[in-house]
Formats: structure tokens, sequence, C-alpha cells
């Protein structure tokens, strides 16, 4: 199954009670943030509103391949 890295994300944080503190919204999106296996690149913003509960309004990932931040680590 392939996988995309959300490196950034923005949701719609409105909803019929009002606007998430940004304390939740903060926890919200890091927890995005990262590996997400879907089917394809269609499947994968449904994916994340589905499983965070929020729309998103703007998503910028890559496929899962090396990381430039991974070069920054040394074993």
């Amino acid at each position: 199954m392939p996988s995309f890295i959300v490196e950034s994300i923005e949701f719609d944080f409105e909803d019929s009670q009002g606007v998430l503190p940004p304390d939740q919204q903060k926890e919200v999106i890091e927890n995005t943030l990262g590996v997400w296996f879907v089917d394809d690149e269609d499947e994968l913003l449904e994916k994340i509103s589905n499983e965070t509960g929020w729309l998103v309004s703007s998503c910028r990932y890559v496929p899962n391949q090396p990381h430039p931040l991974l070069s920054l680590i040394h074993i």
C-alpha cells in the first residue's frame, strides 16, 4: 500500500459549537503530521478528515521516500 508523508496541514476548526481552542487545534495538527497509508493521493485528505473529524483546508505532502529531515539523523 502506498504511503504519503504529511509535512504541514491546516483544518477548518469551526463547527456548530464554535471554534476549537488553540491548544486542541495544535494537538490535532501534530497528530496528523507524518506517514499515512492510503491507496492513492485522492484518499489521503478524505482519510485525514474522517479520522480527525475536521475538514482539511490545506495540506502539503510528499510520497513516502527518504525525507530530507532524515539526513540530519546520524546513527
